[in-house]
């Protein structure tokens, strides 16, 4: 049941608020955080890192790649050798989710497969997210 009663009317809702305080200065802000600007975009860029550092990519080693056509393709047997377009010794691509990012070796460790960078461009991982 609603009470309509004026005796619940007289609570009073209004806050009176500095316009300091509804405009505060960026610089009084960080003064009282006790942080500069380049500290807090420093932490700001560490959350977000946090958060992409759980995606996970697929990075691959392509050794060459060559065209050939269909009946080509069709004419292999388990024989056959194709001939690539990169020469022996040459570093091979890095790539990360199918875009390149650097250049690598292959190195035998405890009778696995690893890479050995030779170059490596961290600063395109923003075209991951095309």
């Amino acid at each position: 049941m609603i009470d309509n009663n004026d005796d619940h009317n007289d609570l009073d809702f209004n806050f009176n608020l500095d316009d300091d305080m509804l405009s505060p200065d960026s610089d009084a802000l960080l003064a009282t955080a006790g942080q500069t600007a380049e500290e807090l975009a420093q932490a700001e860029k560490k959350r977000n890192m946090s958060l992409f550092s759980r995606i996970p990519v697929t990075m691959t080693l392509e050794v060459a790649s060559v065209e050939i056509s269909l009946a080509e393709l069709m004419s292999i047997t388990g024989d056959s050798v194709i001939e690539l377009d990169k020469l022996a010794g040459e570093p091979l691509d890095i790539k990360v989710n199918g875009i390149q990012f650097g250049k690598a070796e292959v190195v035998v460790l405890n009778d696995k497969y690893g890479l050995r960078i030779i170059e490596f461009n961290n600063k395109n991982l923003g075209d991951l997210s095309l």
